[in-house]
């Protein structure tokens, strides 16, 4: 057993002691309407979505459309919800991350959250906004991935990010300029080369496929 399995597999011990399942009751997905459906938006939630939809209107007040901002809202709130209970989601987030390493679970990094977020919320067509992925130490020990919304024709330096990764299927958003724990940048796949010693070196790549997440 290598060093990385036996890491992977005290850390999923450590962290079960303290962890516990994720679920939502009444929760589903209509793919027709491509819409997440509740019986009732609770009392919190509703506060989250008026919240964020008031801060993606204040990217660009003038040119933003309201409902645009938010279905949007509406969908990195309650989205998440749908996604824990496919996800079989565990907290806390690292847990989880252990059980997908482990061939536990299937989903549940960041990347895949971020993946399956720009999949229902990011490829929809808008009028007045952007919608792109996210990274912050891309390759690294703590490489992190989201989904970013601006206002049209601005980037990820004006945008916010929604990461429900974060506080495991709770969205958290914040402006990209002002998240404390990271430094964001536009994602983009990474390419290799081979190097003459077989090693690879790895390089983002806006101009190719990527072959790696």
């Amino acid at each position: 057993m290598n060093k990385k399995i036996v890491t992977l597999f005290f850390s999923a011990i450590l962290l079960s002691l303290s962890a516990c399942s994720v679920h939502y009751d009444n929760v589903s997905f209509d793919k027709q309407k491509k819409v997440t459906v509740v019986p009732a938006i609770e009392g919190g939630d509703q506060v989250k979505i008026k919240d964020l939809t008031k801060a993606i209107i204040s990217l660009s007040p003038n040119t933003v459309d309201p409902d645009e901002a938010a279905w949007v809202a509406r969908e990195a709130v309650l989205y998440p919800k749908y996604l824990a209970n496919q996800y079989g989601l565990m907290w806390p987030p690292n847990y989880q991350n252990a059980l997908v390493n482990l061939g536990k679970r299937k989903k549940g990094l960041c990347y895949q959250w971020a993946r399956d977020m720009d999949a229902h919320i990011g490829k929809r067509k808008y009028r007045t906004l952007t919608m792109d992925r996210a990274v912050a130490n891309q390759g690294g020990m703590y490489e992190h991935n989201v989904l970013t919304v601006a206002a049209k024709g601005h980037g990820i330096d004006d945008s916010i990010i929604l990461d429900p990764w974060r506080h495991n299927s709770i969205l958290y958003w914040v402006r990209a300029k002002d998240d404390p724990n990271y430094q964001w940048e536009k994602y983009y796949r990474r390419t290799y080369v081979i190097n003459p010693d077989g090693t690879r070196t790895y390089v983002r790549n806006p101009n190719k496929p990527g072959t790696i997440n």
